[in-house]
């Protein structure tokens, strides 16, 4: 008996020890993210925001009105921009969690199968990856349904009518208008349920908040997100060629950068003679318009001569290379997509389902082994630049691009929502289009709408048609403009088709 209860203990001390090892590695993983998110959302935030003026009404004003000074508004201003940028921050390291989710899950099995018995490598294991898919889960939805509509509600709150001014005042009003919003969704996620589901057990399964009413609701997020990357990544696979070009040094049989910068050498002095001399015009100028203009002129003389003097390997092996291996990722993808679509109408294995335990370290997910496991990281990594470059690009939220150190604080919290969306979908994204064989873990894999072939076969169809379309659209068109353009043939005053004629202006000169 004693030999029994000894034996107990040691099991019940030996899962300890590893629900403590779990939680000390997400901590350490989860902290490193943050502070990576922080020092990138510190580089992007407006300084004016976050800077306390110390300006005090004189005594006798003090005195009289017993209101607080511009210096004290300042500084709660400042105080509640801090605490929504830590908000954002822990916002946007779940986002960057939900990235490398897919791809870390993908190399551990890998691990494991190469190294299944090394002593270095126990603390990897499918507990920890299980924990960490779960974890993600839930502080996704926490971000979403709480934290970032606090957030935003906290930099526009002023406090109630009536009440003392401050930063509890704020925090009142914020925590009241959150409630509301609260009610208000869970009851059309509600009504929506029993629209969609008309069946009792469904209508009373939301009464468990926990269990079913948030799953339920980040499904419909996820859902939205899914959509979201369907549109967004054949826009952003399409304008990676475009994006990369103008990073990178082209060949001179490409680029003119001489004419170049006498253009911009050229139009620095005439702005800056318009500022020198203003009574000039007879138009009024706006001199800081004037001024702002100058200084992009700068920067971008400035860049125009570093491309200058890059090296012949920069301009003439760099460019080409870095062409090639977008086209070579693209075509991958999309060869993947149409494998996917033929696996799908063969076999009912290919469709995505959830698991709810994690067995890694049993067989590969690749059909190459690690090669191929590494391809697909690469391509989940590739697709979710894709996305992000192509919600850029989008006309819909071009506004809500972030600006070097001139970026709101609502506009954080807008992006922070926007990255966190796309990124808790990518799991979901590259399960449903076939680029690993993953099963999605936890409660990732629950999603109702997974198991319904026809949306599955109509995602993986529309967005091999999507990309296709846009990649020969772009491509043709870049590979004419860039052909007109080597050749001089947009200054002839021969309209051509597809290209905007040089102004008169430009002719003469």
């Amino acid at each position: 008996m004693e030999a029994a209860d000894y034996e107990v203990l040691s099991v019940r001390e030996q899962l300890f020890h590893e629900r403590v090892r779990e939680c000390i590695i997400s901590t350490l993983l989860f902290a490193t993210l943050y502070i990576l998110c922080h020092i990138a959302l510190t580089h992007f935030k407006k300084p004016a925001e976050f800077t306390t003026v110390l300006l005090y009404p004189g005594p006798e004003t003090a005195l009289t009105t017993g209101a607080p000074g511009p210096g004290d508004a300042d500084d709660e201003d400042a105080t509640v921009n801090k605490i929504a940028l830590e908000l954002c921050t822990f916002t946007l390291a779940v986002a960057l969690g939900a990235v490398l989710l897919l791809p870390f899950s993908i190399i551990s099995n890998e691990v494991l199968l190469s190294l299944p018995r090394n002593y270095y490598i126990q603390w990897l294991n499918g507990s920890l990856i299980h924990g960490l898919w779960n974890l993600v889960f839930l502080f996704s939805n926490f971000s979403l349904i709480f934290l970032m509509p606090f957030a935003y509600f906290f930099t526009e709150s002023e406090g109630f009518a009536g009440s003392k001014k401050g930063v509890l005042a704020r925090v009142y009003e914020t925590v009241v208008m959150l409630t509301l919003l609260t009610l208000l969704v869970l009851g059309m996620v509600w009504v929506a349920s029993a629209i969609v589901d008309n069946n009792k057990a469904s209508r009373e399964s939301l009464y468990d908040f926990w269990e079913y009413y948030l799953p339920y609701l980040y499904s419909c997020i996820s859902f939205l997100g899914v959509l979201l990357l369907l549109v967004c990544t054949p826009l952003g696979l399409a304008r990676m060629f475009s994006v990369t070009g103008k990073l990178l040094v082209k060949p001179r049989l490409l680029e003119d950068l001489e004419e170049q910068l006498h253009c911009s050498a050229f139009e620095e002095a005439a702005l800056t003679r318009r500022i020198c001399n203003p009574t000039s015009c007879w138009l009024p100028l706006d001199m800081e318009l004037l001024h702002r203009q100058v200084l992009a002129l700068q920067t971008q003389r400035v860049l125009l001569e570093k491309r200058r003097k890059a090296s012949a390997w920069q301009r003439n092996l760099g460019y080409p290379l870095a062409m090639l291996c977008l086209l070579v990722l693209t075509g991958l993808s999309v060869l993947t997509v149409a494998i996917h679509i033929l696996e799908l109408l063969i076999d009912e294995a290919a469709m995505p389902r959830g698991m709810q335990g994690a067995s890694l370290g049993q067989v590969s997910f690749s059909k190459l082994g690690s090669f191929g496991a590494v391809v697909q990281v690469v391509l989940i990594f590739y697709l979710m630049v894709s996305s992000v470059v192509g919600f850029y690009s989008s006309p819909l939220f071009w506004g809500l691009r972030p600006r070097w150190h001139d970026t709101a604080m609502t506009q954080i919290i807008g992006n922070c929502v926007c990255l966190l969306v796309l990124s808790s979908a990518l799991p979901v994204f590259s399960r449903t289009l076939g680029l690993t064989r993953l099963d999605l873990l936890g409660d990732f894999g629950r999603f109702n709408w997974l198991g319904n072939f026809y949306i599955v076969f109509l995602y993986n169809a529309a967005f091999a048609g999507l990309t296709t379309l846009c990649l020969v659209k772009t491509f043709t068109a870049a590979v004419r403009a860039e052909l007109i353009r080597a050749f001089g043939l947009d200054r002839l005053p021969l309209p051509v088709s597809g290209f905007p004629r040089a102004s008169r202006k430009t002719q003469h000169q």
